[in-house]
């Protein structure tokens, strides 16, 4: 299990997260919805220890991210497998050396070993014939696929994506939704989804949480945001441009 309890985080004067609080149960997928530029990036990087909070605490199974010792760090690291944006793949390495590079790093598998997770990893994704390929030479679509490759590698309890949609046309963000389900059902991963694609969020999501002002403005099942009738959830999933209360639902 995943909490994250009243985090505070600011860069400056901008203040990002305002008492952001959070459970994420075992086995869910739980999609984070909100504006662009709100913080829900910031709010899962706290997970795995790239950001502490100014205030609050984060607990993943029951450890304080915070108080960990590097070693310590690192292990947790090991069970959280984190999608980035862009996919972050390395241009001079093969499909198969970046989906390596974390395995290489745990210092406990053989090269064979390795070997065996990277194909393992690469026929989930259904990309089985892609390991000497470079990522220059694929399409977006498949690049986003490499990084949730290299992400289940590391047989991962928990997946963080940060927004795996981004830029892709709505046939291939639609494949990358059923990968993701996919990951869940056949794996049984804890999922964390970063998204503001609403037909992603409802695609995959068990759970769904707004982000908004720096804290969490609703957290429900698919069917409950659909029906809820807070003005500003109804403004973002329905993408209307009129202005709404800023304030909280009475």
């Amino acid at each position: 299990m995943i909490v994250l309890e009243d985090i505070h985080k600011a860069f400056g004067p901008k203040v990002v997260l305002n008492g952001f609080s959070l459970e994420v149960r075992e086995g869910e997928t739980m999609v984070i919805i909100g504006y662009s530029g709100t913080g829900k990036s910031v709010a899962i990087k706290h997970i795995v220890g790239l950001l502490e909070p100014d205030k609050g605490r984060v607990f993943v199974d029951g450890l304080e991210v915070s108080t960990l010792s590097r070693r310590e760090l690192y292990a947790l690291r090991a069970r959280i497998g984190y999608v980035f944006q862009f996919s972050a793949l390395f241009d001079s390495l093969t499909v198969a050396e970046n989906v390596a590079m974390g395995l290489k790093k745990m210092g406990t598998l053989t090269p064979r070993e390795i070997d065996q997770r990277v194909q393992e990893a690469l026929d989930l994704v259904d990309l089985p014939d892609s390991a000497h390929v470079f990522p220059i030479e694929l399409s977006g679509g498949m690049r986003k696929r490499v990084g949730i490759a290299r992400a289940i590698a590391l047989h991962p309890k928990y997946l963080l994506y940060d927004e795996p949609t981004t830029g892709l046309d709505p046939v291939t963000a639609a494949v990358i939704d059923e990968m993701m389900v996919r990951m869940r059902d056949k794996l049984g991963v804890t999922s964390i989804v970063i998204t503001h694609d609403m037909r992603s969020a409802f695609s995959v999501g068990t759970r769904v949480a707004m982000l908004f002002e720096g804290r969490v403005r609703f957290v429900g099942t698919v069917d409950e945001i659909k029906n809820t009738e807070d003005p500003v959830v109804r403004q973002f999933i329905e993408g209307r441009a009129s202005p709404v209360p800023a304030g909280p639902l009475a």
